[in-house]
């Protein structure tokens, strides 16, 4: 009796300190209202990545903003970029995402051919998750309509991060402290913008 008294006192702790359960990335499903959210300026926020071409990337970027216009074709994207890598800002206009609606993948193309393919996660409006697909490692990344994210949105990314199997040192942030500017002069962190 003293035994089994024992065992069911001791349940309750033993099943508050077990890992919650991770809950599956469940990707976006695109729609024709899908690809006009996309639009507009985005501020990369962290990633975290095996992939050791990424890593090397991850690595070098402090700053980046980029945006989506329509592209000359219904399910295409163009891309503007403005990287911060190391200490040097790079302006890049010459890539597109193309969007396949069927499974929900974006395909981020550039001059030598595709780059990256990528499911767009769940989440709040105003967030942009990617799960990159295309390569045998763990990827994901952040990026928002703002250079800041809120406490909240960031601990859910970290917990994605977490059931992935990533640790803290391996998630890389960038920095609106670190910003390029706009041509024209205009600073890039304006939460304003976009």
């Amino acid at each position: 009796m003293l035994a089994t008294l024992t065992l069911l006192l001791g349940l309750p702790l033993a099943l508050g300190t077990e890992r919650p359960s991770c809950a599956p990335l469940v990707p976006v499903t695109f729609d024709s209202s899908t690809i006009p959210q996309l639009l507009g300026q985005w501020f990369y926020i962290a990633g975290a990545s095996r992939y050791p071409p990424h890593l090397a990337e991850l690595r070098a970027v402090t700053f980046e903003a980029f945006s989506f216009s329509p592209g000359s074709h219904e399910n295409e994207l163009n891309i503007s970029e403005i990287i911060r890598m190391n200490e040097t800002c790079v302006v890049r206009n010459s890539s597109r995402t193309q969007v396949f609606q069927h499974n929900s993948t974006l395909v981020h193309v550039g001059e030598d051919g595709v780059i990256s393919m990528a499911r767009l996660i769940q989440s709040d409006k105003d967030l942009l998750v990617l799960n990159h697909i295309n390569i045998d490692f763990p990827n994901l990344s952040l990026s928002a309509r703002t250079p800041n994210v809120s406490k909240e949105h960031m601990e859910e990314f970290k917990a994605h991060l977490q059931c992935l199997g990533f640790t803290e040192e391996e998630v890389f942030y960038a920095s609106p402290e670190h910003a390029c500017p706009l041509p024209g002069g205009e600073d890039n962190a304006d939460p304003h913008l976009g």
